[in-house]
């Protein structure tokens, strides 16, 4: 049985961080790239990130400089460093697999997601 499960999402102040994680499971995952994407209320849902099957990560351009991600293969995790966060970065928070690059990602599994909200 296919799982993507994140955890990590929360409520945070303005200007602070967040680390989410996204734990696989049911397939290989070295043979994955991984992507984190968002939702925003009323939006659309877009990418943030993914990382390769080999480790090389890329970013929207709105989110270079503040967030990172990184996977361990052993641990079949990937994380999504988020710092400055500010209220514009308040979403559903979701992990996602594909076997290919492309644009758009042909994902074929998805977490559930993992809410952050960023609010004084």
């Amino acid at each position: 049985q296919v799982q993507l499960v994140e955890s990590g999402g929360g409520l945070v102040q303005p200007g602070g961080s967040l680390r989410l994680s996204c734990v696989a499971s049911g397939f290989t995952f070295t043979n994955y790239n991984m992507s984190w994407y968002r939702q925003a209320p009323g939006k659309e849902r877009e990418l943030v990130a993914f990382i390769t099957s080999g480790g090389f990560p890329k970013y929207a351009n709105s989110m270079k400089g503040r967030f990172t991600i990184s996977r361990d293969n052993a641990k079949t995790t990937v994380w999504l460093q988020m710092n400055v966060l500010g209220p514009e970065d308040t979403a559903v928070y979701y992990c996602a697999a594909a076997r290919r690059i492309d644009a758009p990602m042909p994902n074929e599994y998805w977490g559930q997601g993992t809410q952050v909200t960023v609010s004084s």
